[in-house]
């Protein structure tokens, strides 16, 4: 099972990121100002990783590729790490889809 770490940043922002069952990170939220505000995100994490449309998949500028996860607003809610290929792009989308719904939360922040 996967978990969400929330955290709080050297400059006192909130952060999250969903670790997937073999503890690698699969998405990082931004910062939030507030510690309720970042746990909005992940429940918005659970709520719309379900939607496969809400994934927007992007390649930078060195060639690498990543995917971020959009509210129903159109707002980023996180961003994946970088891959080296298509293919792991997209398991890593599937990860997050299997992991956000049964994932444990744990505070640190």
């Amino acid at each position: 099972m996967g978990k969400f770490i929330v955290s709080q940043r050297r400059n006192g922002e909130y952060q999250f990121n969903l670790f997937a069952d073999n503890g690698q990170v699969i998405l990082t939220s931004e910062g939030y100002s507030s510690k309720s505000n970042c746990l909005n995100g992940v429940a918005s994490v659970i709520k719309n990783s379900a939607d496969i449309d809400k994934f927007d998949r992007r390649t930078s500028a060195n060639g690498k590729h990543y995917f971020n996860l959009k509210a129903t607003n159109g707002q980023i809610i996180g961003t994946s790490q970088m891959y080296e290929s298509l293919a792991s792009r997209e398991n890593g989308i599937y990860s997050v889809q299997i992991n956000a719904s049964r994932s444990d939360l744990i505070d640190q922040g």
